[in-house]
């Protein structure tokens, strides 16, 4: 009778195994970060609500869910609709079993009048941002790195006067889609200056993206004219405040614009997360040699499809992805959802733990 092979064990907590990333160092396997928000709150018995406008239950549930299922990535906080509770509209958090997100209800710009009224607020009373602001002190009180919610340009744009007159003034009013993106980078770059005053010399590892921008909704000529030189600025301008590494989620159809991305910094290194629509091979040549890479498990086979399934995908995404030259993260593509089983959240550590490890 063979042998049975024991289980191999962690040498490293998820806090050096997360450093060893930022160091372009081996760790001891590949960090398993799911990318959760939602799904923590209903885990532990919060309204989902809860993890959007209550900081301490937020960072607890969050905490609470990677105890529990024993994954490396730590608490965050921020959701994709930002921008338009921020400079005036209103949002709806979620309520439902159907929801796990807040959605704009009124969008403050709607007019290039409108436009051209708004004004850039002040990040400490602006929408979300004093939820934010409390969550990163929570992370300093606890020795954590804070990681400071920095909104990508042209999704919040389109967060602010809805996503189809953004497009439609993109075409036939452009000036008007570049005076709305250059207040929304004015307003990211303040969120940037916010959080290095107020955190000097604190370790940060900011966290953007841009769903917004993705394929599905503008051509790669329009993200080279509309998104990428404001989201070069955002990023330069975390950079030059001091901070060395950014977190940043590549979501959605971008396959076309990863020559554009490239573009962009993301320290030394940076980590860029992918959705399942980017192949991690393509990631790695595009990315690889200076940024970790993390992604791209599909999150509606994480809440629909079976533990089998969900294994198999991280299992290959290891594979395709262990020996990345800056390392490797096993992520779903974007949030999992709050209606995934916990045992498909089960498996895609457990596929880490049986084919992650370096040797």
């Amino acid at each position: 009778m063979a042998e049975q092979q024991q289980p191999r064990q962690d040498t490293m907590s998820p806090a050096e195994r997360m450093g060893s990333i930022l160091m372009r160092q081996r760790p001891d396997r590949v960090p398993f970060m799911p990318f959760i928000f939602g799904y923590c709150a209903k885990n532990v018995g919060y309204p989902i609500r809860a993890v959007y406008d209550d900081a301490e239950k937020s960072f607890w549930a969050q905490m609470w869910t990677a105890e529990m299922f024993g994954y490396d990535g730590g608490a965050l906080y921020g959701y994709a609709s930002y921008g338009g509770w921020e400079f005036g509209g209103d949002i709806k958090m979620p309520e439902s079993e159907g929801e796990q997100a807040p959605v704009v209800t009124r969008f403050p710009a709607e007019t290039p009048e409108a436009v051209d009224a708004l004004e850039v607020p002040e990040v400490e009373t602006a929408g979300c941002y004093p939820i934010a602001i409390e969550f990163c002190k929570i992370q300093q009180q606890f020795g954590m790195p804070i990681m400071p919610f920095i909104p990508g340009a042209f999704t919040g744009a389109g967060n602010i006067c809805e996503v189809d007159q953004l497009c439609r003034w993109m075409m036939k009013k452009p000036e008007v889609a570049h005076k709305l993106l250059r207040k929304v980078t004015d307003f990211s770059n303040k969120v940037t200056d916010y959080f290095a005053d107020n955190f000097p010399n604190y370790p940060s590892l900011p966290f953007t993206g841009e769903a917004t921008s993705a394929n599905q909704i503008i051509s790669p000529k329009q993200f080279e004219e509309f998104a990428l030189p404001y989201m070069k600025e955002i990023h330069a301008h975390i950079l030059e405040r001091g901070t060395k590494h950014i977190f940043c989620h590549i979501c959605g159809e971008q396959n076309l614009n990863l020559p554009f991305w490239a573009q962009i910094e993301y320290g030394d290194p940076g980590i860029v997360s992918f959705g399942h629509e980017v192949d991690l091979t393509k990631a790695i040549e595009v990315f690889g040699d200076k940024h970790a890479i993390a992604g791209n498990i599909e999150p509606q086979i994480i809440q629909n499809g079976t533990h089998q399934q969900v294994y198999e995908l991280c299992k290959v995404a290891i594979e395709k992805a262990k020996m990345a030259p800056s390392g490797y993260l096993l992520m779903a593509g974007c949030e999992v959802p709050v209606q995934a089983p916990p045992y498909n959240i089960y498996v895609m550590k457990k596929a880490v733990m049986e084919h992650g490890f370096y040797d």
